[in-house]
């Protein structure tokens, strides 16, 4: 059973974005693997909690990952 699991951040998209990712993923792995995979394909989206980021040892909230703050940089 082919499975894909995507983390986001909570509060970053729509119902209808998770979606798109859960149709494209299944789409994508029924093309690797062939159209038998698809109905035993789980596609996982997971929501990561504010604070629950870390790039570079560096805690990223939503805010900065959507562009609207600089993270305290001068």
């Amino acid at each position: 059973m082919p499975f894909a699991n995507f983390k986001v951040p909570a509060g970053s998209l729509t119902a209808q974005q998770k979606e798109v990712i859960v149709h494209r993923a299944t789409d994508l792995l029924a093309e690797i693997y062939g159209e038998i995979a698809r109905p035993n394909t789980m596609v996982l989206v997971e929501e990561v909690t504010e604070g629950g980021w870390c790039v570079g040892d560096r805690v990223l909230t939503l805010t900065m990952i959507q562009g609207n703050d600089d993270g305290g940089s001068a």
